[in-house]
């Protein structure tokens, strides 16, 4: 019984001297900086929604239904200027560069491949988005992220190739939303997000090839969709 005493009050004890301890608060001027920059590295997914138009074509009346293939990395980097609004509200601007790659299949209605087509992206990207920030817990902080980017792809194929049947529109407005936690070291903020992207245009030019107008024909709808996961630097 007397040990059993001896151990909660040692216990009551180490609780109340770690209570008292003052925790040190890392690089606070940064949140109270009127106006302050970094830099972003990650890593991102892209994707596709496809609609299929379900149209037939020659004779034997085929058809071609198109499917994302396996989702390939990419890379992205940008700029951060972040504008203090007041204590849990900071509005954000991003611009930078996201490269990645699509490849869509192409079936026949037997579930045969028919035609595979890598879709390379160089997106230039422009974000401007909201950031709220709850309430520090000593040297973290949680936060949301909501605004809207727009983007032009650079590397989208002009012409037809014989191993491209289908053109790609460049320019694009995407919504985007994301969380993510503020990480407080002594000199600086580094920050880890996660953000998904969603596309609001249909990317697929109406144009087909003369020789292959099939591919073009058998979309009817294709939304670009992002997964992004971000580690920023402030």
């Amino acid at each position: 019984m007397k040990k059993l005493l001896t151990i909660l009050l040692i216990l009551i004890v180490s609780q109340k001297i770690f209570a008292q301890k003052e925790i040190v608060l890392n690089y606070q001027k940064v949140d109270n900086k009127r106006l302050h920059f970094g830099f972003t590295i990650g890593f991102n997914t892209m994707d596709y929604k496809i609609t299929p138009s379900m149209n037939t074509f020659g004779a034997d009346s085929s058809m071609l239904i198109p499917e994302i293939n396996n989702l390939s990395p990419g890379f992205h980097v940008s700029v951060i200027s972040d504008l203090r609004l007041n204590e849990h509200f900071n509005l954000r601007f991003l611009p930078g560069i996201s490269l990645g790659q699509r490849n869509i299949l192409f079936y026949d209605l037997n579930g045969n491949v028919v035609s595979e087509m890598e879709i390379e992206s160089t997106y230039i990207d422009l974000p401007l988005s909201i950031k709220y920030k709850a309430t520090r817990i000593n040297n973290t902080r949680p936060y949301l992220i909501a605004g809207i980017n727009v983007r032009n792809d650079m590397a989208r194929n002009k012409e037809f190739t014989e191993d491209t049947y289908i053109k790609m529109k460049p320019f694009d407005i995407y919504g985007e939303i994301g969380v993510g936690i503020d990480f407080y070291s002594a000199y600086f903020k580094f920050s880890t997000e996660i953000k998904y992207s969603v596309g609001t245009f249909n990317n697929i030019s109406s144009e087909a090839a003369e020789e292959a107008p099939q591919y073009a024909n058998s979309i009817d709808k294709l939304n670009s969709r992002m997964f992004m996961i971000s580690l920023h630097f402030e």
